[in-house]
């Protein structure tokens, strides 16, 4: 049997060749993907995820953190099955994400409401009761990831935290 060594570097080439490739094209769509979401982003301005919190219930800072940390990731979640590529927009611009209060449950359900309407994203949390607060008190509300001048016109109104 004849051995031929120009055969399998030519072989051994061509695999390197291909895989470098394969890697090349798979970078340059991620790069463009990213162009992509910016352009986007340019062109419909800037994204944010608002976080509702009642004052009224008096939590404690950290308390207010770990409410709005669930209402974060129930956001994300939801936005993940309604709306990959506003969420793919969002994450690629910063993730923007702002904490404002309000002061009664009345007023908390009426923005949702307002929210939900609007075609927004919402998430409502509701507390478990086993520290602070009664079970089943609501929280905070989730708003969003949308356009900030879509989340503007339903919380523009509202305080930072």
């Amino acid at each position: 049997m004849d051995f031929n060594l120009s055969f399998f570097t030519g072989v051994g080439c061509g695999l390197c060749l291909g895989i470098s490739l394969f890697a090349l094209r798979k970078y340059l769509t991620n790069i463009a993907d990213t162009t992509k979401a910016v352009k986007k982003y340019a062109t419909n301005g800037e994204y944010k995820l608002v976080l509702v919190v009642r004052t009224d219930l008096q939590m404690t800072k950290g308390k207010i953190a770990a409410q709005c940390g669930h209402a974060a990731v129930g956001a994300y979640e939801k936005a993940l099955k309604e709306d990959p590529s506003i969420l793919k927009t969002w994450l690629r611009t910063g993730q923007a994400k702002i904490a404002l209060k309000i002061d009664s449950l009345e007023s908390l359900k009426q923005i949702s409401d307002n929210a939900k309407k609007m075609g927004l994203i919402t998430t409502t949390i509701r507390d478990a009761g086993r520290t602070q607060i009664a079970p089943n008190s609501i929280t905070v509300v989730g708003i969003g990831p949308a356009p900030v001048k879509m989340i503007d016109k339903v919380t523009g109104d509202l305080k930072l935290l």
